[in-house]
C-alpha cells in the first residue's frame, strides 16, 4: 500500500506558501500604494512650501516698502510741523494781538 501521507503534506505546504505568496503580494500592493500617496503628498507639501516662501519674501519686501514710506511721512510731517510753526510767527507773532490795549498813563490808577 502506498504512502499519501507525504503527499499530503506538500500539498499542505505548498497551499500554505501560496497562502503566504498572495498575503506578501498584498502587502507589497498597499505598501507601493502607500509609498505612492506619501510622495504625492510630499510634492503637495513641497508646491504649498515654495508658495509660503513666496508669500513670506513678499511680505519681506511690503514691510520694507512700508517702512520706508513711514520714515517718508515722519519726514514730511516734521517738515510741515516746522512750516506751519514759521507761518504762524511770521502771521501771528507773539506781540499782536486781536484786541488793542490802552496804555495807561504812569499816574493812573486801576479802577
Amino acid at each position: 500500500m502506498l504512502n499519501w501521507r507525504p503527499v499530503r503534506e506538500i500539498e499542505e505546504r505548498t497551499r500554505q506558501i501560496e497562502l503566504r505568496t498572495r498575503q506578501s503580494e498584498l502587502r507589497t500592493k498597499r505598501i507601493e500604494e502607500r509609498t505612492k500617496q506619501i510622495e504625492n503628498e510630499t510634492e503637495q507639501i513641497e508646491k504649498e512650501t515654495e508658495q509660503i516662501r513666496k508669500e513670506t519674501e513678499q511680505i519681506r519686501k511690503e514691510t520694507e516698502q512700508l517702512r520706508q514710506e513711514n520714515a517718508r511721512l515722519r519726514l514730511l510731517n516734521a517738515k510741515t510741523r516746522h512750516l506751519i510753526s514759521c507761518v504762524d510767527q511770521l502771521c501771528f507773532p507773539p506781540e499782536s494781538s486781536s484786541i488793542h490795549q490802552i496804555p495807561t498813563a504812569p499816574d493812573c490808577k486801576p479802577s
